[in-house]
């Protein structure tokens, strides 16, 4: 069964800039092809939603790296998929704010 999905603001901040800065710096095929693999990303931890590593099992924070650049950290509460990030990669581990 898919869960709900819900974005946190800060998540939403992630997506947006991480897609203007692909609108600057490639083209909109290179935009569209990373916003069909995170919406692709989220339907597959919908349905299998233990899918990702735990990265805090405290929190019960898990991450799936959508591409290399990319993880989207999540976690599940109240049968919803709660997306709180995408980090990029190549940044400094201690920036993931999770």
């Amino acid at each position: 069964m898919a869960l709900k999905v819900f974005w946190t603001i800060r998540a939403e901040l992630n997506f947006n800039n991480i897609i203007e800065y692909l609108q600057t710096e490639w083209n909109e095929n290179v935009t569209k092809g990373f916003v069909i693999k995170v919406y692709e990303t989220i339907e597959l931890i919908s349905e299998f939603h233990e899918i990702g590593s735990i990265e805090n099992h405290k929190k019960g924070i898990r991450g799936f790296v959508i591409l290399k650049q990319i993880t989207l950290f999540y976690r599940i509460k109240n049968e919803t998929v709660i997306i709180l990030s995408l980090f990029d990669n190549r940044k400094n581990p201690k920036k993931k704010h999770l």
